[in-house]
């Protein structure tokens, strides 16, 4: 089977169950490494589910022995040639114009919280992949690094503008100058990765699953306003936030959230549905 003929689902597999999305990077016999395959894998899945209003709450992972090892060794022999098909451009997703910089943006760009369930090898754009999430969860003996240096690169999938965001701007320089590798221990103490786990795609799932049984249409805004915290004015942010809280007080999940505190049982949510006048 050539590159041409492979199918998404050769990449990446996904189920939707209770309104999770269960996102999985299957090629394992090469770590799931970056092929043009698993670029375009990653960015067509990510489009379905974002388009989905089941979808309350995404959790990616990888299987087999690593998240994702980077990318694959076919792609370094072609650039030696000149050859270099992720960073021609396409159609723009969001910021995101070229499809090595899609594949980890998909997921920012996804109206509902992602989780990465990390283990094994976070590497290059493996580790880029994981920034794109909301939140990462990570064994602790993981191995992650920006590792582009040893290349003669850079981090060209998001890498050098999103890390600046999770960790303290000098740690970025550094693990962006050397390549170097943390643990998933280090990670967690510097904000490379939320927190630590021994079974990171378990506890990625059960908050996965928590969050579900939010109201979608607050989650989502949720999601919205904190993605534009400290990347606009104050003004622009308050006024977000403003627009957002309209878009929410009196509707039916809103309703649902307030009677269901006032009555002690679990509230049951509609799926989300777009609000005329807030949403393109």
């Amino acid at each position: 089977m050539t590159e041409e003929q492979i199918r998404t689902e050769d990449r990446v597999q996904y189920t939707i169950t209770d309104g999770v999305a269960d996102v999985r990077m299957v090629r394992v016999d090469k770590m799931n490494a970056l092929d043009d395959a698993m670029f375009e894998a990653l960015v067509t899945v990510g489009k379905e589910i974002a388009a989905d209003t089941s979808v309350r709450a995404v959790v990616l992972s990888g299987e087999g022995r690593a998240f994702c090892s980077g990318l694959d060794f076919g792609r370094f022999e072609a650039m030696k040639k000149g050859v270099q098909r992720i960073i021609d451009e396409r159609e723009p997703l969001g910021p995101a114009k070229v499809m090595g910089q899609q594949s980890p943006y998909v997921w920012t760009w996804m109206p509902v919280p992602v989780i990465a369930a990390v283990h094994g090898f976070a590497f290059g754009g493996g580790c880029q992949v994981a920034m794109g999430a909301d939140i990462r969860i990570v064994h602790p003996d993981t191995k992650m690094s920006l590792m582009e240096a040893k290349w003669g690169l850079v981090p060209d999938m998001t890498g050098t503008q999103m890390i600046a965001g999770l960790v303290r701007r000098d740690i970025a320089k550094e693990l962006v100058y050397t390549g170097r590798i943390v643990s998933g221990t280090e990670a967690a103490e510097i904000g490379l990765a939320t927190r630590t786990s021994e079974n990171p795609y378990e506890d990625a799932m059960a908050l996965a699953k928590e969050i579900a049984s939010k109201s979608p249409h607050s989650v989502r805004r949720a999601k919205e306003l904190m993605e534009l915290s400290g990347r606009v004015s104050l003004e622009e942010g308050f006024a977000a936030e403003q627009k957002a809280i309209r878009s929410l007080i009196g509707t039916p999940n809103q309703k649902e959230a307030v009677s269901a505190g006032m009555e002690k049982r679990d509230p049951v949510y509609a799926d989300y549905t777009p609000v005329e006048g807030y949403d393109a």
